[in-house]
This record gives structure tokens, sequence and C-alpha cells, in this order.
């Protein structure tokens, strides 16, 4: 499925699972691997391992499987890869720690002033 597709059942799922702080970076002009990155925060383990089971849950009723789940067994950090959308389920902490979105966001900072540059050149 395409990624517009899917993301409205991916944010329905993290909402009915009371998923926190979701962030949905468009990731298309700065790399193949993917479309759209999911990012949300869960309180505690138990936590992010129900948003994972509800996001999983209700792709599955689409028809959708992910094509890989990464961390289930330690549930600090998720990743559900859909192919065009990839799923960061995360405890607040390390969320924090590994800040996903300020990396995306310095990385598409650094080629939109790469871009500036050469125009100017």
């Amino acid at each position: 499925m395409e990624s517009d597709q899917i993301l409205q059942p991916i944010v329905d799922s993290i909402e009915e699972a009371k998923g926190l702080n979701v962030q949905i970076l468009d990731v298309r002009e700065l790399t193949d691997v993917t479309d759209h990155m999911v990012v949300v925060s869960g309180t505690s383990v138990r936590h992010v391992k129900s948003i994972m089971k509800t996001i999983v849950e209700r792709l599955t009723e689409f028809g959708c499987k992910p094509n890989g789940v990464e961390g289930e067994q330690h549930s600090q950090w998720i990743l559900l890869d859909y192919s065009s959308v990839i799923v960061h389920v995360m405890l607040a902490e390390t969320r924090d720690f590994y800040d996903l979105e300020r990396l995306w966001d310095r990385t598409l900072k650094n080629s939109v002033d790469a871009l500036d540059e050469k125009a100017l050149g």
C-alpha cells in the first residue's frame, strides 16, 4: 500500500492506543528507503507494546502486514516497517535520547542549505 493509504489508519491506531506526541515526517526528498516516518511515544514498555499491537492489528484488517518488526523483545523502541511508512514507537526517554525528529530536520536543513549554496554558487 502507498503511504497516503496507510498513514490515516496508523494515526487512528495510535490515537486509539493513547500514543503521545505523534510526529509524521515526510522524508521523500531525503531518502529512497521510505516516504514517511511516524514517531510516537509511549509511557511504559507495556504502553509501547500496546501501541505497536494496535497498529499491526488495524493494518492487518486492511490486508497490510509489516515487512519487519524490530525491538519488540525489549520494547523501548519498536520499529514497524511498512515500506512506504516506517513507524517508531518509543519510550519518551528513548525518544528524547535519539531525537529522530531533530536528526531528520537537521538533514533537511543541511540539504536545503547545500542547494542554496549551489544556486548562489
